[in-house]
C-alpha cells in the first residue's frame, strides 16, 4: 500500500475529561468565546458526574487508534498515528509539535466526523490553523465518509441484528447532533443544507441494506444535545419528543440509530442511553439503541482506504474514491464559502 507523500496520519478529535476536576475547565474550553456563565457550565458538567466524571470518548479514541495501527501493519504500512483533540489532552498544538520533532514533515489527518457542518468540520479547520502557526509541517484532509461503505456496513450490521427479534410496527429512528438551522443552511456551501441532506442519504443507505422484510419499515431523521438560546431555531425534532409522538400514535418499540456519531461518546451515552431511554420507559416503549462504528473493522479499514485514496490525489493521481448510493464523494478540498463561520471569517486549513 502506498501512502506516498504522508509521514505520519494525525487522528484529530474532540476531545473530553478524564477524571472530575477535567469537567469544568474542558466545558470551558468548549464554550470560550460564548459568554455561557460557569453556573450553566457546572449544571451541564453533571452530565459527566453521573459517568464519574470521565467521558468515554477519550478511550474509544484509543481503541480505535490501536485498531488503526494494526490495520495499517497488516496492510505493511509503516505510518505513525498521532492523536490530537480540540478541546483537551492530547491538543492539537501539542501534538502538531511532538510531530515536528520527530520529523514529520506532511501529514494527512482524518476528522472524526461523517457529515459537513461548520462544528463538524471548519471548526476543526480552523483550530489546525491556529495550530499549526510557525510550524513547518504540511497537512492533507481526509475527506469525510459519510457514504463511504465502511462507514455505513456497521450501521447496517448492527441495525440488521436490532431487528431481528423485533415487533412488526417497530420504528427506526436515526439520531444525529443538532445544530442551528442557519449552520445546515450554510453547510456545503450558502444554501446547500449539505449536513441534513447527507445524514438522510446515509439512513436510507442504512435502510436498503437491511433485510428484505425490515426495508420498508417506517423511518425517521431526528437530532438530540440541542444547546444554545431558545430563540435560535434548531434543527428538529428533537428524539424525546419524537418518542412521545411515537407512543401517542400507538407505536410499541423503536431501533435507534446514532448515524451523527463514529464512537459512542457523551451525546450517545447520556442524551440517547440515558435521557431518551428513560423517555421510552416512561412512555411504554421498547428501546433498542444501536452501537456506533467504533473500532468496527470496516470503520477501522475505511480510514486506511481515505488514507491510501488522499495519497494518491496528492501524487497527481486520479484515485476513484469509495462510495455508495446517489451521492457523490465529499471533496477533499472544501469549495469556497463551505460551512461558514456564521460568527465572522477565520483562517481555516484545507
Amino acid at each position: 500500500m502506498d501512502v506516498r507523500p504522508f509521514d505520519a496520519l494525525l487522528y484529530v478529535s474532540f476531545g473530553g475529561p478524564e477524571k472530575p476536576d477535567d469537567v469544568v475547565p474542558f466545558l470551558e474550553n468548549v464554550t470560550v468565546g460564548k459568554g455561557i456563565p460557569r453556573e450553566r457550565l457546572e449544571e451541564v458538567g453533571e452530565h459527566y458526574f453521573l459517568f464519574g466524571g470521565r467521558s468515554p470518548i477519550n478511550d474509544l479514541n484509543r481503541q480505535v487508534i490501536a485498531a488503526l495501527e494494526g490495520e495499517l501493519a497488516s496492510r505493511d504500512v509503516d505510518l505513525p498515528v498521532y492523536w490530537g483533540n480540540r478541546n483537551w489532552d492530547p491538543y492539537l498544538r501539542d501534538a502538531l509539535e511532538q510531530m515536528v520533532a520527530d520529523g514529520v514533515r506532511h501529514a494527512a489527518y482524518f476528522l472524526t466526523s461523517a457529515y459537513s457542518s461548520y462544528s463538524g468540520c471548519r471548526q476543526y479547520r480552523e483550530n489546525l490553523a491556529d495550530a499549526t502557526e510557525g510550524l513547518d509541517i504540511e497537512l492533507s484532509r481526509l475527506r469525510l465518509p459519510f457514504n463511504h461503505p465502511g462507514f455505513v456496513a456497521p450501521f447496517v450490521e448492527h441495525t440488521r441484528a436490532a431487528l431481528a427479534d423485533a415487533p412488526d410496527d417497530t420504528h427506526v429512528v436515526f439520531v444525529t447532533h443538532s445544530i442551528p438551522d442557519a449552520m445546515n443552511d450554510a453547510s456545503g456551501g450558502p444554501g446547500v443544507g449539505a449536513y441534513r441532506d447527507q445524514h438522510l442519504e446515509t439512513a436510507r443507505l442504512v435502510m436498503a441494506g437491511l433485510e428484505p422484510r425490515h426495508q420498508g419499515l417506517p423511518w425517521e431523521l431526528v437530532y438530540c444535545s440541542r444547546s444554545g438560546s431558545p430563540r435560535t431555531p434548531w434543527l428538529e425534532p428533537d428524539v424525546n419528543d419524537h418518542l412521545e409522538k411515537l407512543a401517542a400514535d400507538g407505536v410499541t418499540s423503536v431501533v435507534v440509530v446514532p448515524i451523527g456519531f463514529v464512537s459512542d461518546h457523551m451525546e450517545v451515552v447520556y442524551d440517547l442511553d440515558t435521557e431518551a431511554k428513560a423517555t421510552a420507559e416512561e412512555l411504554g416503549l421498547r428501546f433498542v439503541r444501536v452501537p456506533t462504528p467504533g473500532s468496527h473493522p470496516a470503520f477501522v479499514a475505511m480510514i486506511t482506504d481515505l488514507l491510501q485514496e488522499r495519497a494518491a490525489a496528492d501524487r497527481g493521481e486520479d484515485p476513484t474514491p469509495a462510495t455508495i448510493g446517489s451521492c457523490g464523494a465529499n471533496p477533499w478540498v472544501c469549495v469556497p464559502n463551505c460551512c461558514a463561520n456564521l460568527r465572522g471569517d477565520r483562517p481555516a486549513h484545507a
